[in-house]
């Protein structure tokens, strides 16, 4: 069984130069990094690759994940196209991954980290998780969802969400 892991930012901070691919965490965003990065290393989560927008905000995020799974956490690889991208093109990313990755995280933004959960999430994910999930999806929210085909064949509604954390709940 293949795990993935999707992941909101942590709360970031205003762009006062408009720039809002360079906006950074606050020390709130920050802390909730560090406790997704906890709830993982503490679930036994623990990605065998991560994929990160290249954004400056998720970045940071996949540091503080990472300090808190230590020495297991994989080398972060930053792909631009996961910024602000829609959920097809998230999925096309999450599609490239090799076979012999067994536990995937992704890093990225909204709307897309929500509607692609959305969209994989099949009939057979837990409820409370999925209706969570569709009404709000606060920073460092985290999808959990598990699937038993190949990363490539991945499509629509063919993983099962079995988990929805968020930092403080």
């Amino acid at each position: 069984m293949r795990s993935l892991l999707i992941l909101r930012h942590g709360e970031a901070g205003h762009s006062f130069s408009g720039d809002d691919h360079a906006r950074t965490l606050t020390s709130h965003g920050e802390q909730q990094a560090r406790q997704v990065g906890s709830w993982l290393r503490d679930s036994g989560l623990v990605p065998d690759a991560t994929i990160c927008s290249d954004a400056m905000r998720t970045r940071q995020t996949c540091i503080w994940v990472n300090e808190q799974l230590g020495e297991k956490a994989p080398t972060a690889y930053l792909d631009d196209r996961l910024y602000l991208a829609a959920p097809r093109q998230v999925l096309s990313v999450i599609n490239e991954t090799p076979e012999t990755v067994q536990s995937l995280l992704v890093v990225a933004h909204m709307p897309g980290v929500q509607e692609v959960s959305m969209e994989l999430a099949s009939v057979y994910s837990e409820e409370d998780p999925v209706i969570r999930m569709a009404g709000s999806w606060p920073t460092a929210g985290v999808a959990h969802l598990q699937f038993d085909k190949p990363w490539a064949e991945l499509d629509g509604r063919d993983a099962r969400l079995v988990a929805f954390q968020v930092p403080g709940s």
